[in-house]
């Protein structure tokens, strides 16, 4: 065996007839190159590989182990020899080739997974995540709530819409939503940090993210705040008359949410088959529920006139719609013309006061004027509940898993008594009296 040099290992070429030789290096033990023979040249000369490699024998099994160090050329004579004594040490202090290489292998894969995943990431944009969330998921709520979701996401985090939605943070969320409330928008701010909570949290069980960077945040001061707004007996009346002078669609929507108590999107979207045959009830089905509960609505004379009036569109099962095809919207515009007229008729009767338009009511709170009524004509809570269609009630925990009674006939006494109260106050025949709140009768109760 030679000591290598540059000239020997130049020279050094497989036997005739042989595809490869092998020679070891007499001042490095267990150093060795081997000479392969590959394909000749198109003028007919040889080529040659030559490739610097380390041998040992493994103790545990006796066999000869052979690991290759590098091509000379890229790698010199001086620099193979150091690699092989750097090996050759290693083994001797116990070092495991094998578990090495497999290690290795392991973490190469690792990081190929690792840029396939960031390579995934960095297209899982928070566009992409709101673009997904809202048509598998949010596809199946209610329509105002689903637009409504990916609208103020989209205007509250605009500058984050490009990035990877795993990069949206604690400190971003927060930055955003106090900039919100900061510029007197603390109830939007606190509905985005829901909507918010919600996208995130569904892209995190589906295993598209790990972590949700709404979750876990402070309630935002004055982003949810309980409304307590009761209409007058007063205010009813005008309501009920003013509702009368804007026409169909939104006329008798009005009058119908005030007299059923039902929420405005379900009653704008009421279906003639939805109604019993008699006219006297209208069933609800759990698809078009918020809360996915079908619901049975008794309809008072009252109701049952306010439906008499609207003409049917032969063929058409909506009873309302301005498209044909789909339910009305545009409240917040029926809301301004309802405040208007109701302005007008006070300013024909010279009883305009100081207070403004809408005197802070909102149509929803037809829901919360109708159940107080009740609660003070003498019907128990549970029926209101169940007016309401509220899942969570007087009744509740271990006792609403077994209380299935639904309080029909209740109800529809209930439903009847303020449909007639009603009436009378769009006569003009009830008692009139100060604007009540949830919150003052509490303060009384509590003070008596």
């Amino acid at each position: 065996m030679p000591k290598f040099t540059d000239g020997f290992i130049e020279a050094f070429k497989p036997m005739d007839g042989a595809k490869d030789r092998l020679a070891f290096d007499t001042e490095c033990k267990g150093l060795g190159v081997r000479v392969t023979r590959i394909s000749a040249r198109q003028d007919g000369a040889e080529q040659f590989n030559r490739i610097f490699l380390v041998q040992w024998t493994d103790t545990a099994t006796g066999r000869r182990v052979r690991e290759p160090l590098g091509v000379w050329g890229a790698l010199t004579i001086k620099q193979a020899r150091e690699a092989a004594k750097i090996r050759l040490g290693r083994l001797a202090a116990g070092f495991d080739p094998k578990a090495e290489r497999e290690a290795r292998k392991a973490e190469d894969d690792q990081k190929r997974q690792d840029a396939a995943r960031a390579k995934i990431e960095a297209q899982f944009t928070l566009e992409k995540l709101i673009e997904d969330w809202a048509k598998l998921h949010l596809a199946s709520r209610r329509p105002r709530y689903a637009a409504e979701a990916e609208r103020a996401l989209r205007v509250t985090f605009a500058a984050h819409l490009k990035s990877p939605a795993r990069r949206l943070d604690h400190e971003a969320v927060i930055a955003a939503l106090d900039a919100l409330a900061g510029d007197g928008k603390a109830a939007m701010a606190g509905r985005t940090m829901a909507y918010g909570r919600a996208c995130y949290g569904w892209a995190v069980k589906r295993r598209r993210l790990a972590l949700n960077p709404f979750a876990g945040l402070p309630a935002i001061e004055g982003g949810n705040p309980a409304r307590d707004r009761v209409l007058t007996d007063a205010e009813v009346g005008e309501v009920w008359r003013a509702a009368e002078g804007l026409g169909q669609p939104f006329g008798p929507i009005i009058r119908l949410g005030l007299l059923t108590a039902q929420r405005r999107e379900e009653v704008a979207a009421m279906r003639w088959s939805e109604l019993a045959a008699d006219g006297a009830s209208w069933n609800l089905p759990n698809r078009r529920a918020k809360n996915g509960r079908a619901h049975i609505i008794h309809l008072s004379e009252a109701a049952r006139a306010v439906l008499a009036s609207v003409v049917r569109i032969e063929g058409q099962d909506l009873i309302f719609t301005t498209t044909g095809k789909t339910a009305p919207s545009g409240f917040s515009r029926a809301k301004r013309a309802l405040d208007a007229a109701i302005m007008d008729a006070r300013i024909k009767a010279g009883a305009c006061g100081d207070q403004p338009e809408g005197e802070g009511w909102r149509l929803h709170d037809f829901r919360r004027t109708a159940v107080t009524w009740m609660a003070g004509a003498g019907f128990p809570p549970h029926v209101a509940d169940k007016i309401l269609n509220h899942v969570q009630g007087t009744i509740s925990g271990v006792a609403a898993v077994y209380q299935k009674q639904e309080f029909l006939a209740e109800r529809k006494a209930a439903l009847e008594a303020w449909g007639a109260h009603v009436v009378i106050c769009g006569e003009g025949k009830a008692k009139d009296a100060k604007v009540a709140s949830l919150s003052e009768a509490r303060a009384r109760k509590g003070a008596a």
